[in-house]
Parts: structure tokens; C-alpha cells; sequence
């Protein structure tokens, strides 16, 4: 079979690459064609383009660069034309995909989306444009399956969340051996996780290291994201005392004390791996008041939403400063928040579902477009 996938994000490359092993399991005939990352591009078949020339991050941005996604939107229709596929397959990124979606379903193709986008928090006539042209959704947070059948009357999966997955097959490098490696001292680590996208990382990362002084007893260390060079992250840090590792957050998680986290996929990740965290947030002042005032939640990282309540502290734009970060890094580190949040860690766990969303999306797929 002949599949188009398009991923738009880091954490999408990540799912869809285990989607597309889980697919060649069950289909040895199996040819991709995607827009995604390296974790896709490994996996084999063609890579159209990468997400680091797709993400465009909040409302002024995406405006800024009309131009360019209209051109994207143009090309990705012209080469699902030539390709043909069986099925396209689409991974969150809702502002490309469902562009995208709209057009294939009134071409005849066959449309799965993988991960649905978080309409739950935003834009929710979307549903409308979904039950159009959609032919089968796959969802893996535990509300989002009432959220479409209960209060919508559209019929989707849910397959548990892929992270588990990811994380279940994750080989932890020893710790004297990443110590080694990567030269760092014998000390705790703090790690810094301060997003994918370029935007983001020049927001984030001045405010957690600002931190940095305030605890000798600890070492920082940067969890570089994929696709973006370490001399990016150089500017950042060059009066800093703190390392860096590139494409090895999973073993820098595996080995840290605590983190400080964007808020996005990387917030559930580090609880997974049982990393107390602080969930750090800034946007654009436009994008952030336009966001303030149509996203409906309670919450801003999966942790607290899928839990439904603070499990995590989330510092959100002016609140994302030097001393809030210090206040909240004491109350892990110090006192008996620690304790609570590993509880609810496990609890969180139960409530995703279990293992096996990658094998059960590609078995419902596969089965789907025979």
C-alpha cells in the first residue's frame, strides 16, 4: 500500500515514525511518501520536506508567513496527485492538514488523521469540517473520545497515547556513560527543555537560564531539539555555566533531578519519565492576547488537562519570570511537592490507556483501506 503522511511538528515526526514501523509489521509492501523529520526519514521512504521549514509558531507569525505556507499547501496537493496514495494519513498540524484534508476528500482520497487536533481547546466548528472530511480518526487522550461521540455524534478510536510507547522502548543509556559522553560534572542535573521551533527557544530559554547562579549545587544542562545546530543555542548560553546535548532528551529525562519545560508534547514526556517539572509558557504579546481570549481551558499542559487538576505548575507569559521560576524550583526540590507529584505521575500513566497505539492505529488503518 501507498501511504502520505504528513507531520508538521517535532513530536509528530516522533509518532508518526513508530506509526510507519508499526505499518511495515503488518504491510511488507509498505511505501511512504511524507512530510515529517529525520525519526520518519529513518524509518525509510521519501521525505518531501522537513518540519523545520513548516512551523510557524502563533497568530502574527502564521501571518507573517502566508506567502510561504500557500505555496507549501499548493505543492503538498500537486504531489499527493502524482503519488496516489492509499490512504493519507494526517498528524495533528490542523492548520496545514486541514487545508490539505478538504481538498483530498473532494479528489476521492482516503483521509485518516492521527493524533486530532485539539479542538477540545479551540475552534471547535472544526468538528464540522472534520465530519466532512475525515473518514477515520484516531485520538489518544482519554476525554477526547467523549468529546467527539457524546457531544459531537462522530464515532473515532481511541488508541491510547503513543508516548508510552515510545517511552516503553526507550533504552536509557547508563548514567556514567551520558556523564561521560557528554562531559558533564558529578553533580544533579536540572534539565532545560525549552521547546523545538526557533521562536520558541528565543523566548524560553533567557528565562530559564536565568536560574542558573541561583543553584551552584545543581548543573543545567539543554536538551537540544532535533533539526536545529548547537550554535543556535550558543547565543543563549555563552555566560552560562551549562551544557548541552543534541537529540538526547529522552536520556537527559532519564537521568535529571527535575525540569523546566515548554508547554507542548515535551510536559508529558518528562512526567512520564517521573521528572517533576515546571510547565513555562510566553508567546508574542499579539499572539498571547489573541490566544486569551478564544482558547477555553483550565490548563495549558496535557499533565493538569488530562488529570484535571494543577499537578504541574504552569508560568504563563508574565508570570514566566526569574523569580516565580526559583520559587517553584525550591518547592520541588525542598519540600514535600516532590512526594505528591511523583503520585500523580502514576496516576496519570493509568489514565492513557496502556501500551500498543502505534500497532493499533496501523492495524485500524491497514484494515480500513483494503
Amino acid at each position: 500500500m501507498k501511504y502520505y503522511i504528513i507531520a508538521g511538528e517535532a513530536s509528530g515526526d516522533l509518532h508518526a515514525s513508530n506509526l510507519m514501523k508499526a505499518l511495515q509489521q503488518i504491510d511488507a509492501q509498505a511505501n511512504f511518501r511524507f512530510w515529517g523529520g529525520d525519526l520518519m526519514a529513518n524509518v525509510g521512504g521519501t521525505l518531501v520536506k522537513h518540519y523545520k521549514d513548516l512551523a510557524f509558531m502563533g497568530f502574527a507569525e502564521v501571518i507573517m508567513n502566508l506567502r510561504t505556507i500557500f505555496k507549501n499547501i499548493k505543492y503538498c496537493k500537486q504531489d499527493i496527485q502524482e503519488f496516489q496514495p492509499d490512504v493519507i494519513v494526517f498528524i495533528d498540524y490542523p492548520g496545514f492538514n486541514f487545508r490539505i484534508a478538504k481538498w483530498a476528500k473532494q479528489q476521492g482520497f482516503k483521509t485518516h488523521y492521527y493524533i486530532s487536533p485539539q479542538i477540545w481547546a479551540w475552534k471547535e466548528n472544526r468538528i464540522k469540517a472534520i465530519k466532512r472530511d475525515i473518514d477515520e480518526m484516531y485520538v489518544i487522550l482519554p476525554f477526547e473520545k467523549e468529546f467527539y461521540e457524546q457531544k459531537h455524534d462522530f464515532p473515532v478510536h481511541f488508541v491510547g497515547h503513543p508516548l508510552l510507547d515510545a517511552i516503553k522502548d526507550f533504552k536509557p543509556k547508563s548514567v556514567s556513560e551520558f556523564i561521560k559522553n557528554h562531559h558533564l560534572l558529578d553533580k544533579p542535573i536540572i534539565a532545560l527543555l525549552p521547546g523545538s521551533r526557533k521562536q520558541e527557544i528565543s523566548k524560553m530559554l533567557s528565562v530559564m537560564l536565568s536560574v542558573v547562579d541561583d543553584y551552584p549545587e545543581y548543573q543545567f544542562v539543554i536538551a537540544g531539539a532535533p533539526g536545529q545546530d548547537a550554535e543556535f543555542y550558543e547565543q543563549f548560553n555563552a555566560k552560562k555555566r551549562v551544557s548541552y546535548v543534541q537529540n538526547e532528551t529522552y536520556n537527559l529525562l532519564s537521568v535529571s533531578t527535575v525540569a523546566l519545560v515548554t508547554s507542548g508534547t515535551a510536559t508529558l514526556e518528562t512526567a512520564l519519565f517521573k521528572v517533576p517539572e515546571v510547565v513555562c509558557y510566553k508567546g508574542s504579546s499579539i499572539s498571547y492576547q489573541i490566544a486569551k481570549r478564544i482558547i477555553n481551558l483550565n490548563y495549558i499542559s496535557l499533565v493538569n488537562l488530562i488529570m484535571d487538576k494543577p499537578v504541574v505548575k504552569e508560568l504563563i507569559q508574565g508570570e514566566l519570570n526569574a523569580k516565580n521560576l526559583k520559587n517553584e524550583l525550591h518547592q520541588i526540590l525542598y519540600t514535600n511537592k516532590r512526594k505528591q507529584m511523583f503520585l500523580d505521575y502514576y496516576d496519570l500513566e493509568l489514565k492513557l490507556g496502556g501500551a500498543g497505539a502505534s500497532q493499533k492505529t496501523a492495524e485500524l488503518i491497514f484494515k480500513k483501506i483494503q
